[in-house]
């Protein structure tokens, strides 16, 4: 489960559906793991072709915060906080706030605020991305991996939108519920429980408070979704059995990852036997360094389904990250192959080889972990793993270029540019590398000039 430890995250611009407090953009990261990114996809999708937006051009990232909260920002993103999921009861819940965030994209309030704030120095944090795998690994490549890796998420400053924004965002979410055939119970679900929470913490509810907030929370505002929604001829669908499934699996994932291990055993006792609960405590006894209570864990959840890759996916986590690479492959690779090269696990499985110091295995590691950035080249560990099966064999230019790869990541220029010019004077000329790499030196140059343009 690639899901990222902390570093920092661009995000600017604010929530999108009820920010119960701003927290300072610095403190938060992307959580990547291709399980929870896939659930987040499928949630997402109907809603999404039921705004008439482009699937392919919409993302929903996850946020590593506590907090319940859920925002849109420059383009076409949704972020969305680990704290929502963990509160959340229902898939139907969240795909309430991703139809209310959607309506914040089609009604253009993230351009026409930067429309109003041309003035306003932007906001632009690196995140980290990888995998829990190489968060906990500790040691060598894996941690090297982690330091490099990042991300550029989105700029902007933070949004406060009127509540005449608010009333015609809340009805678009409602119509994209009811264009997606799903049921508008969650939403109404998930914004009283924010109400509710607001009210334990002492938030005012009052008309006038709403002035100085983001998002408010009224009572009517509440009502009027309810009259809404209740007349829509979806109100009563049932929700999908699967998909709650999937969703209460995660939320135990991430419970599992982010929370101290203690609070995980309470949460989830192992008198609790569903899968969820099982999910849970295999994240936390590989965290608390129980290593055969962790592998118990992941053989009982593959006893339940032997094809599921996250399962698989898990249990080669424990043990590469447990110093047992050579046994770790097997259920990597089968993982990899489930998925199709899913790029998250594919870096994970193309470190397994590489971490058997079987040089062997190399010609493998490059195939599986080229697969893996062609699929998605913000994949800063991978790339970092590839740079260092070139290096292993004596490849320096290609090295070079995994190397330009990440400092373009790192937004480290001056070092993308010399490891891009490096790669570019050894590669064939005119080769598919060779190209690339004047793609990531032109980058290098133009990011430079724009830093040198601000100043």
């Amino acid at each position: 489960m690639p899901l990222a430890r902390t570093l920092i995250a661009p995000l600017l611009a604010v929530f999108a559906a009820f920010a119960l407090a701003v927290q300072p953009v610095a403190a938060q990261s992307i959580l990547r793991d291709a399980e929870t990114e896939a659930l987040l996809r499928d949630m997402a999708y109907p809603l999404i072709e039921a705004s008439e937006l482009e699937p392919e051009n919409v993302e929903v990232v996850l946020i590593n915060d506590p907090s319940i909260n859920a925002f849109v920002a420059g383009g076409q993103v949704v972020y969305v906080h680990a704290g929502l999921l963990n509160a959340a009861e229902t898939a139907n819940e969240v795909q309430g706030v991703i139809a209310h965030e959607l309506g914040h994209i089609t009604a253009g309030h993230v351009v026409r605020f930067g429309e109003r704030t041309k003035g306003a120095q932007g906001i632009s944090i690196l995140s980290l991305i990888l995998g829990v795998g190489a968060a906990l690994a500790g040691a060598g490549d894996a941690a090297l991996g982690a330091i490099l890796a990042g991300q550029q998420a989105a700029t902007g400053n933070f949004l406060a939108f009127n509540r005449n924004q608010e009333a015609a965002t809340d009805q678009a979410g409602a119509r994209y519920l009811n264009g997606a055939g799903i049921s508008g119970r969650g939403m109404i679900t998930f914004f009283e429980k924010l109400r509710n929470f607001e009210i334990r913490r002492g938030y005012s509810q009052s008309d006038d408070a709403a002035y100085g907030r983001t998002h408010p929370l009224s009572g009517d505002r509440i009502q009027f979704l309810r009259d809404q929604l209740t007349k829509d001829p979806y109100w009563d669908a049932p929700d999908d059995p699967e998909l709650q499934a999937r969703f209460l699996a995660v939320r135990a994932k991430l419970y599992g990852f982010l929370a101290k291990p203690s609070r995980t055993f309470q949460q989830y006792p192992e008198s609790d036997q569903s899968t969820p609960a099982r999910y849970a405590r295999a994240y936390a006894f590989h965290k608390d360094a129980q290593v055969e209570k962790a592998l118990k864990e992941a053989d009982s959840l593959l006893a339940i389904d032997g094809k599921n890759p996250y399962f698989l996916e898990l249990k080669g986590q424990i043990l590469l990250e447990s110093g047992r690479p050579q046994e770790a492959l097997v259920p990597l690779r089968r993982a990899t192959e489930l998925t199709l090269n899913q790029p998250l696990i594919a870096g994970m499985f193309g470190h397994a080889l590489i971490a058997t110091e079987d040089q062997g295995n190399y010609e493998e590691a490059e195939k599986v972990l080229r697969a893996a950035v062609a699929k998605d080249r913000f994949n800063p560990f991978a790339w970092y793993q590839l740079g260092v099966v070139y290096a292993q064999r004596g490849d320096i230019p290609r090295a070079k270029l995994a190397s330009a790869e990440q400092q373009i990541m790192r937004r480290n220029y001056p070092e993308a540019l010399r490891n891009a010019k490096d790669a570019e004077a050894g590669l064939p000329v005119g080769s598919p590398d060779w190209i690339r790499a004047q793609d990531v030196g032109l980058q290098a140059r133009a990011e430079l000039e724009q830093l040198r343009d601000s100043r």
